[in-house]
């Protein structure tokens, strides 16, 4: 499994808050790990329809920190 670098994270969250980079590189996930918590962001109804268990562990702390980023910017368009 790669590691998560900072330039993962910013290519995806376009603009992304330093606070945000720096809290989900804290939780040692890998890009992997992010690209599943990132897929729940864009989609969780289809994930669990899927039958897929909702994220636990570092993707399930990854989805929380992105929930909290966006709820703090209500009306920013995640990218596609």
């Amino acid at each position: 499994m790669a590691a998560l670098t900072r330039a993962d994270i910013v290519g995806i969250l376009k603009p992304a808050e330093d606070t945000v980079v720096v809290q989900i590189l804290a939780t040692g996930a890998t890009k992997e790990e992010f690209a599943e918590a990132y897929a729940w962001m864009q989609n969780d109804e289809a994930l669990m329809d899927a039958g897929r268990s909702l994220p636990s562990g570092r993707v399930g702390q990854i989805v929380t920190i992105l929930q909290a980023a966006e709820d703090d910017a209500p009306g920013v368009v995640p990218p596609e």
